[in-house]
């Protein structure tokens, strides 16, 4: 008897842990849409001490969701090993008015990651983004000029832009959460050279660093990074790193314009500037 429950000690000891029960998560990414959270956090999710939840949750953002109360929001998490932290990305967090405070009543410790492009690019990719999905469920589309513009000037009512004024958003977020609690990943560097901006956020988030070089290689055929885990490789969905509709030197010339000041009181407010045109 005592060899047997020797033999089962040592098979215990011997065994890999078992993850636990899904936890509420530690990190957030909030956002912003068409900034870069999916490259964020399937780059993220290379470091052993980080278990991501696969889906976009919508859990602060969608009625329907949040009024199903956070026991509900923790059977959406991973199941996780004790020592891992729990992390979860929503684009819409960051442009929906209600969802930091929402945030702050479940955990004001939490660690928030916003990742930013170039607000102009960003409007790019968010009429891309519906104009495919419109293209491949036979939906009639608008021209992008003729939702940038409207009587020859901006068009203030198209809701893309208003995801691309930063400062807006950022002063609701600081009503609840310190500057400190929030890491701004460049999402236009993630993109060139994702190494050292994930560098970044391990050390943010206080994780030993595991992240390397050796993770990224270019795929020449998608035009982006990939990575590599162990010897396997991924690349993200074909859906990602699509090319821009051509737009008219003039309109392009007034969005720039247009986001010039906004992007001047994003910087004051956060302390740091952007290489955004």
């Amino acid at each position: 008897m005592a060899a047997l429950l020797l033999g089962l000690l040592l098979f215990a000891m011997q065994s890999p842990p078992i993850p636990s029960r899904p936890q509420l998560p530690h990190i957030l990414i909030i956002g912003v849409r068409k900034g870069g959270t999916r490259a964020l956090i399937e780059m993220l999710s290379l470091h052993s001490s980080v278990a991501a939840a696969q889906n976009e949750v919508h859990f602060f953002d969608w009625e329907s969701h949040f009024q199903r109360g956070l026991p509900w929001y923790l059977s959406q998490m991973p199941y996780a090993f004790p020592d891992q932290l729990t992390v979860e990305k929503t684009p819409a967090y960051f442009t929906s008015s209600k969802v930091p405070k929402r945030i702050h009543q479940m955990n004001t410790d939490i660690k928030l990651l916003l990742i930013l492009r170039d607000p102009t690019e960003r409007v790019l990719s968010d009429y891309t983004q519906v104009f495919y999905n419109r293209l491949q469920k036979h939906k009639r589309y608008q021209p992008i000029e003729s939702v940038l513009v409207k009587d020859g000037e901006i068009n203030l009512g198209y809701k893309a832009l208003n995801r691309s004024l930063y400062y807006v958003h950022m002063q609701n977020w600081l009503q609840y959460f310190p500057l400190e609690s929030i890491h701004i990943v460049d999402g236009d560097e993630l993109i060139r050279d994702p190494f050292p901006e994930m560098k970044k956020v391990e050390r943010f988030l206080k994780l030993e660093p595991q992240i390397n070089a050796s993770n990224f290689y270019f795929n020449k055929t998608k035009g982006f990074y990939c990575l590599r885990d162990h010897g396997r490789e991924r690349c993200l969905h074909d859906s990602k790193g699509r090319a821009h509709p051509h737009v008219a030197p003039a309109i392009l010339q007034k969005l720039y314009q247009f986001f010039h000041e906004p992007n001047k009181k994003f910087f004051e407010l956060v302390g740091r500037t952007f290489t955004w045109k």
